[in-house]
């Protein structure tokens, strides 16, 4: 793709900066390998995406700032069919908020959602300091996380969520759908938690619309992945005999938003969704 290097910088997040330098110690023969992309947000505001990808340990991961600090990560475990999704949400100390409030949620990664891990790790950047805006705009899609995840038992999953959930421990939610998918595989059911739906609370109200900052509502949050790697592009060519074959001759780049929404027992945990 026109622009892309790999030049070895310290990623926002700590945690999963030792986590992604533990693989590539491991793997120092160019298993692992590091993109640097300057992308422009909604909002107009640019802001830098950080792309890890092992080819061995078969992962991609992708870490950045949104316009307000919040910094989300993302990874899609190819090993265990696995999305992860972390949203690290800064609070307000002066209106009694936490420091910062972590979330984790967990879906199914499906077949062509994003590029091979050893495709990604191959792309290089002519120009790093261009802008890019992704080629396709692939919607919102909603997701009702009705799930709890215990922590302590996750990483069956995906080895991931032990490093990169663990500020999130009682924050990690996934979807009945995707939990039988797992458990057909073998998972153990003792790991999940049926939230309550509103049938069991009438009157249960979202967390935006409700006054009551201690009573039980539906929280909702929203992230975008500005930029990534969504299909491998294929060009033709024809040899002396005229046989013609196909290689691979770049990517193309999406944009693709998610809104979780899922039960919180208090207002209080979805501070974000309750602004007046």
């Amino acid at each position: 793709i026109p622009g892309m290097s790999t030049a070895r910088t310290r990623p926002p997040s700590v945690q999963l900066v030792y986590f992604l330098a533990a693989f590539c110690l491991l793997n120092w023969a160019a298993n692992c390998s590091e993109l640097r992309v300057r992308v422009r947000l909604t909002n107009g505001q640019v802001t830098e995406e950080i792309l890890e990808a092992d080819s061995e340990k078969d992962f991609i991961s992708l870490e950045f700032k949104e316009g307000d600090g919040t910094l989300i990560t993302f990874i899609a475990d190819f090993k265990q069919n696995v999305k992860l999704f972390r949203a690290l949400i800064l609070g307000e100390l002066e209106r009694g908020q936490n420091q910062y409030q972590a979330l984790c949620f967990l879906t199914r990664l499906l077949p062509n959602e994003i590029i091979p891990s050893e495709s990604m790790a191959k792309l290089r950047q002519k120009n790093p300091q261009a802008v890019r805006i992704a080629e396709e705009q692939r919607g919102v899609e909603p997701l009702t996380m009705d799930v709890a995840v215990n922590f302590s038992k996750a990483s069956q999953l995906s080895a991931h969520i032990h490093n990169v959930c663990a500020e999130a421990q009682e924050a990690i939610y996934t979807r009945e759908v995707d939990v039988k998918y797992w458990l057909d595989r073998g998972a153990d059911g003792s790991m999940f938690e049926i939230l309550p739906k509103a049938s069991d609370f009438p009157g249960l109200q979202s967390c935006q619309a409700s006054e009551d900052f201690w009573r039980p509502c539906t929280c909702q949050y929203s992230l975008r992945l500005e930029w990534y790697p969504c299909l491998l592009k294929f060009c033709r060519s024809r040899d002396n005999s005229g046989k013609v074959s196909p290689y691979k001759c770049g990517i193309k780049s999406c944009r693709k938003g998610y809104q979780f929404d899922y039960y919180v027992p208090q207002k209080q945990l979805c501070f974000w969704d309750g602004e007046t």
